[in-house]
Protein backbone atom coordinates (compact mmCIF):
# COMPACT_ATOMS: atom_id res chain seq x y z
CA UNK A 1 0.00 0.00 0.00
CA UNK A 2 1.62 3.59 -1.13
CA UNK A 3 1.93 5.87 2.18
CA UNK A 4 -1.23 7.17 3.61
CA UNK A 5 -2.43 10.02 5.61
CA UNK A 6 -4.66 9.99 8.64
CA UNK A 7 -7.41 12.57 9.50
CA UNK A 8 -9.32 13.19 11.89
CA UNK A 9 -11.72 16.05 11.46
CA UNK A 10 -15.02 18.07 11.81
CA UNK A 11 -16.76 21.22 10.54
CA UNK A 12 -15.81 24.30 8.78
CA UNK A 13 -12.09 24.14 10.34
CA UNK A 14 -11.24 20.62 9.00
CA UNK A 15 -12.70 21.65 5.67
CA UNK A 16 -10.43 24.46 5.42
CA UNK A 17 -7.34 22.75 6.56
CA UNK A 18 -8.34 19.78 4.24
CA UNK A 19 -9.25 21.70 1.18
CA UNK A 20 -5.65 22.73 0.95
CA UNK A 21 -4.63 19.64 2.09
CA UNK A 22 -5.79 18.00 -1.47
CA UNK A 23 -3.50 20.38 -3.61
CA UNK A 24 -0.23 18.72 -2.05
CA UNK A 25 -0.95 15.39 -2.00
CA UNK A 26 -2.58 13.00 -3.64
CA UNK A 27 -6.23 12.95 -2.31
CA UNK A 28 -6.53 9.19 -2.79
CA UNK A 29 -3.65 8.83 -0.21
CA UNK A 30 -5.94 10.49 2.37
CA UNK A 31 -8.19 8.71 4.94
CA UNK A 32 -10.11 10.92 6.52
CA UNK A 33 -12.32 9.99 10.09
CA UNK A 34 -15.43 12.34 10.83
CA UNK A 35 -17.25 13.30 13.66
CA UNK A 36 -21.02 12.22 13.10
CA UNK A 37 -21.73 13.42 16.83
CA UNK A 38 -23.64 16.48 15.58
CA UNK A 39 -26.08 14.20 13.83
CA UNK A 40 -29.58 15.14 14.27
CA UNK A 41 -32.76 13.78 12.42
CA UNK A 42 -35.37 16.42 11.05
CA UNK A 43 -37.73 16.50 8.71
CA UNK A 44 -38.14 12.85 9.04
CA UNK A 45 -34.64 13.05 7.78
CA UNK A 46 -30.90 12.17 8.54
CA UNK A 47 -28.39 14.78 8.66
CA UNK A 48 -24.68 14.59 9.30
CA UNK A 49 -23.51 18.06 8.97
CA UNK A 50 -19.66 17.43 9.39
CA UNK A 51 -19.79 14.49 6.92
CA UNK A 52 -21.82 16.63 4.38
CA UNK A 53 -19.09 19.99 4.68
CA UNK A 54 -16.18 17.80 4.50
CA UNK A 55 -17.83 15.89 0.92
CA UNK A 56 -19.19 19.10 -0.62
CA UNK A 57 -15.43 20.19 0.05
CA UNK A 58 -13.39 17.82 -1.90
CA UNK A 59 -16.26 17.75 -4.36
CA UNK A 60 -15.64 21.16 -4.65
CA UNK A 61 -19.23 22.01 -4.40
CA UNK A 62 -19.43 23.88 -0.79
CA UNK A 63 -20.58 27.21 -0.42
CA UNK A 64 -17.29 29.01 0.70
CA UNK A 65 -18.78 31.86 1.93
CA UNK A 66 -21.16 30.32 4.43
CA UNK A 67 -18.73 27.27 5.00
CA UNK A 68 -21.55 24.90 4.46
CA UNK A 69 -24.36 23.41 1.85
CA UNK A 70 -24.20 23.97 -1.93
CA UNK A 71 -22.95 26.80 -3.89
CA UNK A 72 -25.36 28.27 -6.27
CA UNK A 73 -28.08 27.20 -3.37
CA UNK A 74 -31.99 28.01 -3.22
CA UNK A 75 -33.98 26.94 -0.41
CA UNK A 76 -37.61 26.89 -2.07
CA UNK A 77 -38.31 23.08 -0.30
CA UNK A 78 -37.15 24.99 2.81
CA UNK A 79 -39.45 27.40 2.68
CA UNK A 80 -42.44 25.40 2.17
CA UNK A 81 -41.14 22.96 5.31
CA UNK A 82 -41.21 25.07 7.88
CA UNK A 83 -45.01 26.27 7.01
CA UNK A 84 -45.14 22.13 8.16
CA UNK A 85 -42.72 22.20 10.71
CA UNK A 86 -41.78 24.65 14.07
CA UNK A 87 -38.21 24.17 12.42
CA UNK A 88 -37.22 27.74 11.29
CA UNK A 89 -34.15 27.61 12.67
CA UNK A 90 -32.72 25.02 10.61
CA UNK A 91 -31.13 26.17 7.05
CA UNK A 92 -30.53 23.52 4.65
CA UNK A 93 -31.10 24.28 0.77
CA UNK A 94 -32.93 22.27 -2.17
CA UNK A 95 -29.05 20.83 -3.13
CA UNK A 96 -28.48 19.77 0.15
CA UNK A 97 -31.80 18.02 0.93
CA UNK A 98 -31.11 15.61 -1.89
CA UNK A 99 -28.40 14.68 -0.03
CA UNK A 100 -30.28 13.78 3.28
CA UNK A 101 -33.54 11.78 1.34
CA UNK A 102 -30.60 9.92 -0.29
CA UNK A 103 -28.78 9.34 3.10
CA UNK A 104 -32.08 8.22 4.59
CA UNK A 105 -33.60 5.93 1.99
CA UNK A 106 -30.40 4.11 2.09
CA UNK A 107 -30.48 3.82 6.09
CA UNK A 108 -33.84 2.39 5.56
CA UNK A 109 -32.73 -0.26 3.00
CA UNK A 110 -30.43 -1.16 6.39
CA UNK A 111 -27.01 0.22 4.67
CA UNK A 112 -24.84 1.21 7.54
CA UNK A 113 -23.49 4.38 7.84
CA UNK A 114 -20.36 3.56 6.46
CA UNK A 115 -21.42 2.40 3.32
CA UNK A 116 -23.94 5.44 2.65
CA UNK A 117 -20.69 7.74 2.80
CA UNK A 118 -18.95 5.56 0.50
CA UNK A 119 -22.02 5.22 -1.50
CA UNK A 120 -22.43 9.01 -1.55
CA UNK A 121 -18.66 9.92 -1.76
CA UNK A 122 -18.68 8.33 -5.03
CA UNK A 123 -21.40 9.64 -6.38
CA UNK A 124 -19.66 12.79 -6.12
CA UNK A 125 -16.65 11.83 -7.09
CA UNK A 126 -14.71 12.36 -4.04
CA UNK A 127 -11.33 10.51 -4.25
CA UNK A 128 -10.31 10.67 -0.69
CA UNK A 129 -12.05 7.97 1.07
CA UNK A 130 -14.19 9.38 4.29
CA UNK A 131 -14.98 7.27 7.41
CA UNK A 132 -17.70 7.87 9.97
CA UNK A 133 -16.43 7.96 13.46
CA UNK A 134 -18.79 4.83 14.26
CA UNK A 135 -21.93 2.86 13.12
CA UNK A 136 -23.76 3.70 15.63
CA UNK A 137 -26.18 6.78 16.19
CA UNK A 138 -24.61 9.08 18.26
CA UNK A 139 -25.87 13.05 18.63
CA UNK A 140 -24.16 15.61 21.34
CA UNK A 141 -26.38 17.54 23.77
CA UNK A 142 -25.72 20.73 25.41
CA UNK A 143 -27.00 21.73 28.81
CA UNK A 144 -28.15 25.02 29.42
CA UNK A 145 -29.74 27.27 32.04
CA UNK A 146 -32.85 27.12 29.99
CA UNK A 147 -32.95 23.21 29.61
CA UNK A 148 -30.52 20.82 27.46
CA UNK A 149 -31.00 21.04 23.76
CA UNK A 150 -29.54 19.47 20.77
CA UNK A 151 -26.05 21.15 19.70
CA UNK A 152 -27.61 21.79 16.22
CA UNK A 153 -29.84 23.78 18.05
CA UNK A 154 -27.64 25.49 20.42
CA UNK A 155 -25.03 26.29 17.70
CA UNK A 156 -27.74 27.51 14.72
CA UNK A 157 -30.75 28.97 16.55
CA UNK A 158 -29.15 29.81 20.05
CA UNK A 159 -25.85 31.49 18.07
CA UNK A 160 -23.85 29.48 20.72
CA UNK A 161 -24.62 32.26 23.22
CA UNK A 162 -26.43 30.57 26.07
CA UNK A 163 -23.81 29.47 29.48
CA UNK A 164 -22.92 25.98 28.96
CA UNK A 165 -23.50 23.68 31.97
CA UNK A 166 -22.62 20.56 30.71
CA UNK A 167 -21.91 18.59 27.65
CA UNK A 168 -23.74 14.69 26.80
CA UNK A 169 -22.73 12.89 24.03
CA UNK A 170 -25.52 10.22 23.87
CA UNK A 171 -25.15 6.61 22.45
CA UNK A 172 -21.26 7.23 22.70
CA UNK A 173 -21.48 4.10 25.31
CA UNK A 174 -22.29 1.96 22.01
CA UNK A 175 -19.91 2.98 19.36
CA UNK A 176 -17.52 1.06 18.12
CA UNK A 177 -14.32 1.97 16.17
CA UNK A 178 -14.96 0.80 12.27
CA UNK A 179 -11.67 -1.96 12.01
CA UNK A 180 -9.78 -0.43 9.33
CA UNK A 181 -9.33 2.72 11.14
CA UNK A 182 -7.84 1.21 13.79
CA UNK A 183 -5.90 -0.23 10.92
CA UNK A 184 -5.26 2.80 9.22
CA UNK A 185 -3.69 4.55 12.86
CA UNK A 186 -1.10 1.46 12.52
CA UNK A 187 -0.19 2.07 8.74
CA UNK A 188 -0.38 5.69 8.30
CA UNK A 189 2.86 7.93 7.39
CA UNK A 190 0.79 11.06 9.71
CA UNK A 191 -2.05 10.98 11.74
CA UNK A 192 -3.50 14.78 11.48
CA UNK A 193 -6.01 16.44 13.97
CA UNK A 194 -7.56 18.77 11.66
CA UNK A 195 -8.07 22.70 13.91
CA UNK A 196 -11.38 21.08 14.63
CA UNK A 197 -13.59 21.99 18.27
CA UNK A 198 -11.44 19.78 20.00
CA UNK A 199 -14.73 18.90 22.04
CA UNK A 200 -17.35 18.12 20.28
CA UNK A 201 -15.52 17.33 17.02
CA UNK A 202 -12.16 15.47 17.63
CA UNK A 203 -13.59 14.84 21.30
CA UNK A 204 -16.41 12.86 20.24
CA UNK A 205 -14.64 10.82 18.02
CA UNK A 206 -11.53 10.01 20.76
CA UNK A 207 -14.56 8.65 22.55
CA UNK A 208 -15.31 5.96 20.45
CA UNK A 209 -14.46 2.77 21.46
CA UNK A 210 -10.32 1.34 21.17
CA UNK A 211 -9.58 5.10 19.29
CA UNK A 212 -7.95 7.19 22.43
CA UNK A 213 -5.88 3.75 22.82
CA UNK A 214 -4.88 2.96 19.26
CA UNK A 215 -3.54 6.98 18.88
CA UNK A 216 -1.46 6.44 22.16
CA UNK A 217 0.45 3.42 21.17
CA UNK A 218 1.64 5.56 17.73
CA UNK A 219 1.83 9.05 19.34
CA UNK A 220 5.31 10.04 17.85
CA UNK A 221 3.21 10.28 14.36
CA UNK A 222 0.37 12.22 15.79
CA UNK A 223 0.23 16.24 14.54
CA UNK A 224 -2.45 18.47 15.74
CA UNK A 225 -3.37 22.30 14.43
CA UNK A 226 -4.76 24.40 17.51
CA UNK A 227 -7.87 25.50 16.39
CA UNK A 228 -7.51 28.47 19.43
CA UNK A 229 -5.51 31.55 18.40
CA UNK A 230 -4.67 34.47 21.47
CA UNK A 231 -7.58 32.60 23.54
CA UNK A 232 -10.26 32.65 20.98
CA UNK A 233 -11.67 30.30 18.24
CA UNK A 234 -12.15 31.31 14.96
CA UNK A 235 -15.48 29.96 14.34
CA UNK A 236 -18.18 28.05 16.89
CA UNK A 237 -18.14 27.46 20.75
CA UNK A 238 -14.76 25.85 21.32
CA UNK A 239 -14.28 28.38 23.90
CA UNK A 240 -16.81 28.00 26.14
CA UNK A 241 -16.75 23.91 25.68
CA UNK A 242 -13.44 23.97 27.10
CA UNK A 243 -13.82 26.40 29.97
CA UNK A 244 -17.03 24.15 30.95
CA UNK A 245 -14.78 21.06 31.59
CA UNK A 246 -12.27 23.41 33.32
CA UNK A 247 -9.79 23.58 30.12
CA UNK A 248 -8.18 26.92 29.72
CA UNK A 249 -9.07 28.65 26.62
CA UNK A 250 -5.80 28.83 24.65
CA UNK A 251 -3.27 26.61 22.79
CA UNK A 252 -2.20 25.15 26.32
CA UNK A 253 -5.29 24.14 27.17
CA UNK A 254 -5.75 22.26 23.60
CA UNK A 255 -2.42 20.86 24.33
CA UNK A 256 -3.44 19.25 27.41
CA UNK A 257 -6.60 17.68 26.72
CA UNK A 258 -4.44 16.05 23.70
CA UNK A 259 -1.25 15.78 26.01
CA UNK A 260 -1.48 11.59 26.26
CA UNK A 261 -1.51 10.81 22.24
CA UNK A 262 -0.24 13.70 20.76
CA UNK A 263 3.46 14.02 19.45
CA UNK A 264 3.03 17.45 17.58
CA UNK A 265 1.75 20.37 17.86
CA UNK A 266 1.26 23.19 15.15
CA UNK A 267 0.33 26.50 16.97
CA UNK A 268 -0.09 30.03 15.43
CA UNK A 269 2.94 32.52 15.31
CA UNK A 270 0.87 34.59 17.62
CA UNK A 271 0.71 32.53 20.35
CA UNK A 272 4.89 31.51 20.13
CA UNK A 273 5.31 32.95 23.26
CA UNK A 274 3.25 29.79 24.91
CA UNK A 275 5.75 27.13 22.77
CA UNK A 276 8.02 26.29 25.90
CA UNK A 277 4.90 25.88 27.86
CA UNK A 278 3.63 23.08 25.49
CA UNK A 279 6.81 21.71 25.34
CA UNK A 280 6.82 20.94 28.56
CA UNK A 281 4.23 18.63 28.50
CA UNK A 282 6.53 16.48 25.96
CA UNK A 283 4.90 17.57 22.96
CA UNK A 284 7.24 18.62 19.93
CA UNK A 285 5.79 22.33 18.97
CA UNK A 286 5.71 24.55 15.61
CA UNK A 287 4.68 27.99 15.46
CA UNK A 288 3.48 28.61 11.61
CA UNK A 289 0.79 30.97 10.47
CA UNK A 290 -2.67 28.86 11.16
CA UNK A 291 -5.16 31.94 10.30
CA UNK A 292 -6.45 30.03 6.50
CA UNK A 293 -8.13 32.71 5.08
CA UNK A 294 -7.39 31.79 1.28
CA UNK A 295 -6.03 28.93 -0.61
CA UNK A 296 -2.35 29.79 -0.50
CA UNK A 297 -2.44 30.02 2.80
CA UNK A 298 -4.45 26.80 3.07
CA UNK A 299 -1.81 24.86 0.79
CA UNK A 300 1.09 26.54 2.82
CA UNK A 301 -0.28 25.13 6.48
CA UNK A 302 -0.79 21.98 4.87
CA UNK A 303 2.46 21.62 3.29
CA UNK A 304 4.34 22.43 6.26
CA UNK A 305 2.63 20.09 8.36
CA UNK A 306 3.34 17.36 5.78
CA UNK A 307 7.12 18.41 5.49
CA UNK A 308 7.35 17.64 9.57
CA UNK A 309 10.03 15.12 10.19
Amino acid sequence: MSEIFLLFAGGVGAAKFIEGLVKVVDPESLKIVVNTGDDIELFGLKICPDLDIITYTLANLIDKEKGWGFIDETFNCLSILKKYYDIGWFNAGDKDLATHIYRTELFRQNYSKDDITKKICKKLGVKAELIPMCNEPVETYIKTPNGTINFEEYYIKYQCKPEVLGIEFKGIEKAKSIDRVLEYIKIAKKIIICPSNPIVSIGTILQVEDMKEALIKVKDKVHAISPIIEGATIKGPADKLMRCLGLDVSCVGVAKYYQNFLGHFIIDNKDCKLKPEIENLGIKTYCFNTLMVNLKKKKRLAQFIINIK
